[in-house]
């Protein structure tokens, strides 16, 4: 199995586990487990925003591409992510920069208003 990613600027979020050839998407699932050998499901065809491209089984096995979310200034983690090869069953863990960091306001001192 081969997942590759489309990055694009977008601020909803999105949630991938898979289960053999199903993959819920949102919590929407997919069933693609008879996609046969050599065959594709164009592009657009399959009533999904997160597909993009066409939905493939190649030599056995499936390849297809999600958009992959992100914010502004993406790392290159994200911007130029690899595709994923076989990943396991369960959550896919999606290509994520680092988390900024926030600061802690409990230790900041209270500014001065009196002058």
């Amino acid at each position: 199995m081969q997942i590759k990613f489309s990055p694009q600027r977008r601020d909803d979020l999105l949630t991938v586990t898979k289960a053999g050839d199903v993959f819920t998407i949102n919590g929407v699932p997919f069933d693609f487990s008879t996609l046969p050998d050599g065959a594709t499901i164009p592009a657009g065809e399959v009533p999904c925003e997160w597909l993009v491209g066409p939905v493939e089984r190649i030599a056995g096995e499936l390849h297809l591409t999600l958009i992959l979310p992100h914010g502004p200034g993406p790392s290159q983690a994200v911007a130029f992510p690899p595709p994923l090869i076989d990943p396991p069953d369960g959550v896919i863990a999606l290509p994520a920069g680092p988390q900024p960091s926030i600061p802690d306001t409990a230790e900041e001192e209270p500014a001065n208003v009196d002058g």
